[in-house]
């Protein structure tokens, strides 16, 4: 990787296995990229199912039906429509981010290091300021 990855400045995240790093610091002035553009899953287990909604102060089954879809037998979810782009449903115009933040799901956490991007470097970097080669 070049200097940009191995600069002691930033707050700089590397991964085995990924040709980029991360800098979270980009996250600050993104305006959440990563929640909202073109359609997607974000795949929700159970027990983030019982974290989000005890966060929200509601009851398992009126969080799904709000919030989930079922999709090839797994939860993902919701999204809105809005201004020709796709919204996670947790995604929160006023603060530009994640209004779920502390208990948000696994893959959220993970990203931008997921495996489809080991494949798919350019969508990444296209997607998100972060990113450093």
């Amino acid at each position: 990787m070049r200097e940009e990855c191995e600069s002691k400045l930033m707050p700089i995240i590397v991964k085995n296995g990924f040709d980029y790093c991360f800098d979270s610091e980009a996250c600050r002035g993104c305006q959440g990229y990563c929640c909202r553009g073109k359609s997607g899953n974000v795949w929700i287990s159970e027990y983030e199912v019982k974290e989000i909604s005890s966060f929200l102060g509601m009851n398992v089954v009126d969080f799904l039906h709000q919030f989930v879809n079922r999709s090839n037998n797994r939860l993902s979810l919701k999204e809105r429509f809005e201004e020709g782009n796709y919204h996670c449903v947790f995604y929160d115009d006023q603060i530009q981010g994640c209004s779920v933040y502390e208990v948000r799901p696994d893959q959220c956490r993970r990203f931008p290091f997921w495996e489809y991007f080991k494949m798919h470097g350019a969508e990444v970097l296209e997607e998100c300021p972060g990113i450093r080669q």
